[in-house]
């Protein structure tokens, strides 16, 4: 199978250099000075999984992208879906999977109806990866865990899933073909949006988080609340959500950030409409108090 990875930040670098590091043919959709870097030198993959390597990999931009892909992630930020719509149609054939791994909830479905012809699947992903400098990538700690799957009414043969989860898991990555995708996205957004939420509000790495105070009450009182809308929704957790938000979270390296985090410290462009505001106006449409979510906003609400 040939891979194109659309958006090739930290999670979509994570994902590409792994599939370069086992020989998997792969190609990159990157900008600017990112993407010249990896044109001249490879992309420079930085992991505490794998150990650093310069992998030489195709690398172009959304434009200039002119092959069909067996499997597509997509790994923009949400705010970048729209532009898009053309390179996943002219990536695609009949036979193609997309696989969405961003951090919003209803990804999948959203990027389907831009795509109608195109077979987009959702997924979710566990791993703290960010761009590091031009053309580099890191990943930090011992979780890459992929989730992905079809919905009911996409009727995807099972086997396509697992071969190519065989091929992900061959690579070192952690995969879950998901029997109920729309339950693993929900329950990611949950965990990333009071990750994000909790580590900008208090502006602290997630090693704040893992230890009883102010900082941690913040994190359960955010995966609480999501959890209340997730039941309202009619998710069915297979674990008690807020505790497994603080297993996830206890797991993670202590230096580590949410993108939204370190999005808004450099004044960048960033998914606190997805991760904060989108999840309190699902609150409200649920009639869900949600105190802790209000608090966080009235740090970052729009002027």
């Amino acid at each position: 199978m040939n891979y194109l990875i659309i958006g090739t930040g930290g999670v979509g670098g994570c994902i590409a250099g792994f599939l370069a590091l086992a020989g998997k043919e792969v190609t990159c959709i990157a900008r600017g000075k990112h993407l010249e870097a990896i044109r001249h030198q490879g992309l420079h993959l930085k992991s505490d999984l794998k150990g650093e390597h310069f992998l030489p990999v195709k690398a172009c931009t959304a434009e200039e992208f002119q092959g069909k892909a067996d499997v597509i992630f997509v790994c923009v930020k949400g705010y970048s879906i729209d532009s898009i719509k053309d390179v996943l149609e002219r990536a695609s054939t009949p036979d193609t999977l997309v696989i969405p791994i961003l951090n919003v909830y209803g990804t999948g479905p959203r990027i389907g109806r831009l795509v109608p012809s195109v077979k987009v699947l959702d997924g979710c992903i566990y791993i703290v990866g960010f761009v590091s400098g031009e053309g580099e990538i890191s990943q930090m700690g011992s979780i890459f865990r992929l989730v992905f799957g079809a919905r009911p009414e996409q009727h995807v043969a099972p086997e396509r899933l697992e071969a190519i989860a065989e091929e992900l898991r061959a690579c070192g990555i952690k995969v879950d073909v998901s029997d109920d995708i729309n339950r693993d996205t929900f329950i990611k957004w949950s965990f990333i949006s009071a990750m994000a939420c909790t580590g900008a509000y208090h502006d602290v790495p997630m090693g704040e988080v893992q230890h009883e105070g102010e900082v941690r009450d913040t994190f359960i009182g955010l995966s609480r609340e999501s959890a209340q809308i997730g039941e309202k929704l009619g998710i069915h957790y297979p674990h008690d959500p807020v505790a497994y938000n603080l297993m996830v979270i206890d797991k993670l390296d202590p230096h580590s950030t949410a993108s939204m985090q370190k999005d808004i410290a450099r004044g960048h462009e960033s998914e606190i409409q997805g991760l904060l505001f989108d999840m309190i106006a699902l609150g409200e449409q649920l009639h869900i108090d949600m105190p802790t979510y209000r608090k966080v906003a009235q740090k970052f609400k729009p002027a």
